[in-house]
């Protein structure tokens, strides 16, 4: 059985966020973590376009690496003293903690592998990101406003605490 380029960039892409995500566990600085979680973002948006679902590529991107992970990079340096000061990173912990994230990786590889996956694929329509916009302008026009509200209250409020007094 030969290997297509499209799993060569599957296993590719995989790597890279598996990879970074590791490494946001593992750095010691928190802006560096932030960093790579930015990075393992990107695999996973990477991964949705690859699945061919643009929409949810586009909104991982937007979503979580423009506004999520960039909170987090504003809050880290807002929070100098973690950065500066080397925290013990260790602890008593450690050990079980390492021990139970074994046990939970055995447990779900063997329920991963009992599941009977279906072999053939859902057909989806073409038109998914017409549905949705029609969705949010007709049956879910109420929740979206109000989304749009909090959101807006939210601009306001860190406007309100970023500006100089």
């Amino acid at each position: 059985m030969a290997i297509t380029p499209q799993q060569v960039v599957f296993i590719l892409i995989s790597v890279l966020t598996l990879g970074c995500g590791l490494m946001v566990v593992l750095s010691r600085n928190l802006f560096h973590s932030a960093l790579w979680l930015v990075g393992s973002f990107f695999g996973v948006a990477a991964l949705y376009g690859l699945l061919e679902a643009e929409f949810l590529a586009v909104a991982q991107i937007l979503i979580y690496i423009g506004a999520i992970a960039t909170l987090i990079v504003f809050a880290t340096m807002l929070t100098r003293g973690m950065m500066l000061g080397r925290m013990k990173m260790s602890n008593f912990q450690s050990g079980v903690s390492a021990v139970v994230a074994v046990l939970l990786l055995g447990l779900l590889v063997m329920v991963l592998l009992q599941v009977n996956w279906p072999t053939e694929a859902v057909p989806v329509p073409g038109d998914t990101i017409a549905m949705i916009g029609n969705a949010f302008v007709s049956a879910y026009v109420i929740p979206f406003e109000v989304v749009s509200l909090l959101l807006l209250v939210a601009l306001v409020g860190a406007i309100m605490i970023a500006r100089e007094r």
